[in-house]
């Protein structure tokens, strides 16, 4: 196949997306005409939008009818040669019966986190891989990539509000609360940034959250969409994370810094 037409299906969270990253540049590395589409929820679409890789995302909301019309005729119509499905739920699964494929590739029902999800598939992986990012390359290899080093391709993001010059950024919310380190440690930390390195501590969340980040004394608080986030990301002298996807963006971005897990 000089240049299949293949689908990508991973809808979220940030970190998982980010997770099937080097996956995904296995397939264009192998396929540099490839049309790769990828099933994605509408807010993550900064991440696919203008990266490197190409992508042509479909969104899929399914709490929007709209959007479930739009990405079921836009599936329908494609054509693909294989479809690959990262994340191994049955709605992620159902995606795949909804396209027209001539193949679909996921892991094995020992593997998934709802195991019916593995009977939609015509190739079911079962690896021993332990990382996710290690996990998901096998299944692009499988379904024909050449293997290679794990790269992050991410667009640039772009500068959104006013940030110091050097900073170590923080994003302190958490799509779960137990894995948020409690708000009251950030101002001892913004002080002791401050007076041990010269260092501002730069909170960054969405404007919902601009009212509860501004609380935290001693800190700039940025607000900005998810390219901002990737913009702030990557100027910063360091990142404070926590089990989110800021974190796992710092991590793909090699941004040095400290990861807090919990609860």
């Amino acid at each position: 196949m000089p240049a299949p037409r293949i689908l990508v299906v991973r809808l979220g969270s940030m970190g998982d997306i980010l997770h099937a990253l080097p996956a995904v540049a296995l397939l264009r590395r192998t396929w540099p005409q490839a049309a790769i589409h990828w099933a994605v929820h509408p807010k993550w679409r900064d991440l696919l939008v203008a990266n490197p890789l190409a992508l042509e995302p479909i969104h899929i909301d399914r709490a929007s009818p709209a959007s479930l019309r739009a990405g079921i005729r836009a599936l329908r119509v494609a054509g693909y040669d294989f479809v690959i499905d990262f994340q191994g739920l049955i709605q992620s699964a159902l995606i795949t019966r909804v396209a027209r494929r001539a193949a679909a590739y996921g892991f094995h029902r020992s593997l998934v986190r709802e195991w019916p999800a593995a009977l939609f598939y015509t190739h079911a992986l079962r690896t021993a891989e332990l990382h996710v990012v290690d996990r998901n390359m096998a299944l692009a290899v499988v379904a024909g990539a050449a293997f290679g080093p794990a790269a992050f391709p991410l667009p640039q993001g772009r500068p959104e509000g006013e940030l110091p010059g050097r900073f170590v950024l923080a994003a302190p919310l958490a799509g779960w609360t137990s894995k948020q380190w409690p708000l009251e440690y950030y101002a001892p930390l913004a002080r002791r940034l401050r007076e041990h390195f010269d260092l501002p501590l730069v909170l960054n969340g969405a404007p919902s959250s601009e009212s509860v980040l501004r609380t935290v004394e001693g800190a700039h608080v940025h607000i900005s969409t998810l390219s901002g986030l990737i913009d702030a990301a990557r100027r910063a002298t360091a990142v404070l994370g926590l089990d989110s996807g800021p974190m796992h963006l710092a991590a793909a971005l090699r941004t040095p810094g400290v990861a807090l897990f919990g609860p």
